[in-house]
């Protein structure tokens, strides 16, 4: 049975728009495990978030597979590329080495003593204004495995309300979405576009970056103020008892980080670099804590998932965008990015020749804007769900709910972006 590639497109389509529509109902195939205990085990599988477009990318491959043969179906697989899944990975697990960590926290610490705010509020604004700008220079996922990682052990682990910890979710995702964009190399969005369209340091500076630092710390400040009462009365969770790291051991994790940034698509280099960084850390095993390896393969297999289904939705996001004109291009992208991935619609328009400057940068910040609405928005968002589900009920994150929190944010990154 001969199948046109139309066909193909249309089917890619169809499974991508039931992966959404599974990611906004996870939590109930969690609710229906409790509920049927003697399956529970697939019910949970279903349930995990970041299983959710590897499923349906399997599903996909078996499609083609079946219609086209298997030359057919690998032969798609290796036109796909799947280094940024695979970074993110090696990002992930360094970033939440102890030695890592622990300098993040000391350093977040030191300033939350200058601020003279009560209980955990000048901690907990810090890691929501500092960190999240701090992905323009390590890498968004770098910054949100951080961030999260602090954020569960010195907040959430302290026993908050479900509606401050969508709050706190929802903004951590919206200001990691843009706060990597002070650079031109951190943020995948940026990073689609940066080189084709010229925009060096200088440009994302003087035209995106400072802009997106207004809205990173009024974000910060808003939810800040919103539940101060609560964050005032927090007491932070008392941390674990580790062994401080030397700084000669500090120095070399921060140098297997800084080499997979600075290698960051180039997957041969920066997976040599991690394998020998697995090494070193287990060397050194008294200063370490568990790598992460199981959440940062389940993000991966996330990306990949997307990565897969997203290779069939060309033939309609061109369309939807470019029928835009630049004034309506901003806000078709951050509606668009919501049920996408932010990188890929900037590669779209990064293809098409003759854009005016005013419809890139529309198309940029627009993309980036709406990083926070989904988790599949924008890729470092897995990564910080994996790391903070566990806190929330039944352990998964409702997509609505989330949604409904990253609004308010993500109206914030709207006004700076097109007033200022």
């Amino acid at each position: 049975m001969r199948v046109t590639p139309g066909t193909i497109e249309i089917v890619g389509a169809a499974l991508f728009a039931v992966a959404i529509l599974h990611t906004f109902t996870a939590k109930m195939f969690e609710r229906v495990a409790q509920r049927f205990p003697a399956h529970a085990g697939i019910w949970h599988l279903l349930g995990e978030v970041e299983v959710v477009f590897g499923f349906w990318a399997l599903v996909l491959m078996a499609f083609m597979a079946l219609f086209l043969g298997k030359a057919g179906a690998v032969a798609y697989l290796d036109s796909r590329n799947f280094t940024e899944p695979m970074f993110v990975f090696v990002i992930m697990v360094i970033a939440a080495t102890r030695p890592i960590l622990q300098t993040t926290k000391a350093a977040v610490a030191l300033l939350a003593r200058a601020l003279p705010l009560p209980g955990s509020t000048g901690f907990y604004f810090l890691v929501l204004a500092v960190v999240p700008l701090l992905g323009s220079f390590i890498t968004e996922p770098a910054a949100m495995t951080l961030a999260a990682l602090i954020l569960a052990e010195r907040i959430f682990a302290a026993g908050i309300s479900e509606r401050l910890k969508y709050a706190t979710l929802g903004v951590l995702f919206v200001n990691v979405s843009i706060g990597g964009t002070l650079t031109p190399y951190a943020a995948p969005p940026v990073l689609m576009v940066a080189g084709k369209w010229g925009w060096d340091l200088t440009f994302m500076m003087g035209h995106i970056g400072w802009k997106a630092a207004l809205a990173v710390l009024v974000n910060a400040a808003g939810v800040t103020l919103l539940f101060g009462r609560e964050l005032a009365a927090l007491r932070p969770a008392a941390p674990a008892t580790e062994e401080r790291v030397p700084a000669s051991l500090v120095l070399v994790h921060l140098a297997f980080l800084a080499g997979v940034v600075v290698f960051s698509h180039h997957a041969s280099v920066f997976m040599a670099l991690f394998l020998f960084f697995l090494g070193v850390a287990h060397a050194y095993e008294r200063y370490q804590d568990r790598l992460i390896l199981r959440e940062g393969l389940l993000v991966a297999f996330f990306l990949a998932g997307l990565v897969v289904l997203g290779g069939q939705q060309q033939w309609w996001l061109e369309r939807v965008l470019m029928s835009m004109s630049s004034g309506a291009v901003f806000y078709g992208a951050t509606a668009l990015t919501a049920i996408t991935d932010n990188a890929a619609l900037t590669y779209l328009g990064s293809l098409v020749e003759g854009l005016t400057d005013e419809f890139k940068y529309a198309l940029v910040t627009g993309a980036v804007t709406g990083g926070g609405l989904t988790v599949i928005a924008n890729a470092p968002n897995p990564a910080g769900m994996s790391i903070l589900k566990n806190h929330f009920e039944l352990e998964t994150v409702a997509a609505l709910s989330l949604f409904i929190a990253a609004l308010p944010p993500t109206l914030v990154a709207i006004a700076a972006f097109r007033l200022l």
